[in-house]
């Protein structure tokens, strides 16, 4: 009689249909905040770019590497608009690793069948590439830089009207998405 045996199966990377959804999400990003953010003329706008990569995170479930890449990317993206240059090469990065991290928690919130999760994770991490991109731009601000600041308050407001309007968005698109791409919908870890 022979033992079973469980084989696991190891992942070497993220699939071809994992970086493709990655670049579409990053791009309707772009594109949501290139036109979502012609209504703003004040200083910070909303950055869409955040909720496409916390959902590629959620949707994908990279390995701490690979989220860190994603944003990476995201920041790269985010220099293609007006605004502080290079300060999203440093905030997209945290942000994303910061969702990656949440994904890490075992936390299974729900309202009937649909997962809270994502709305939980994407506001944190909303929240934690906000106050690090305004972090810095203080920083460059008092060290001397040339960099246009307002006052702390209408930051605090865009970055938490940012947060919700990802929260909202994620939440909206991560169940129709995964179910689209053929994948079980749950509160899972990272894989």
């Amino acid at each position: 009689m022979q033992k079973r045996t469980v084989r696991s199966k190891s992942r070497k990377g993220m699939s071809v249909t994992d970086i493709l959804l990655v670049g579409v999400l990053l791009a309707a990003g772009a594109v949501l905040k290139l036109f979502v953010g012609a209504f703003f003329t004040a200083g910070m706008k909303p950055n869409f770019i955040i909720a496409m990569y916390c959902l590629a995170i959620l949707l994908i479930r990279p390995r701490l590497s690979e989220a860190l890449i994603i944003g990476i990317l995201a920041g790269i993206v985010s220099q293609f608009f007006p605004g502080t240059p290079y300060l999203n090469l440093i905030s997209e990065p945290i942000g994303a690793v910061v969702m990656y991290l949440l994904m890490l928690i075992p936390l299974k919130l729900y309202i009937g069948k649909i997962p809270l999760k994502p709305v939980f994770a994407t506001f944190i991490a909303t929240l934690s590439s906000g106050f690090s991109f305004l972090g810095v731009l203080y920083l460059l601000f008092y060290a001397g830089a040339e960099v246009s600041t307002m006052p702390v308050a209408v930051f605090l407001g865009i970055i938490l009207g940012t947060a919700a309007i990802n929260s909202i968005i994620v939440e909206v698109l991560y169940v129709p998405i995964k179910l689209a791409l053929g994948r079980k919908v749950t509160n899972d870890q990272v894989q």
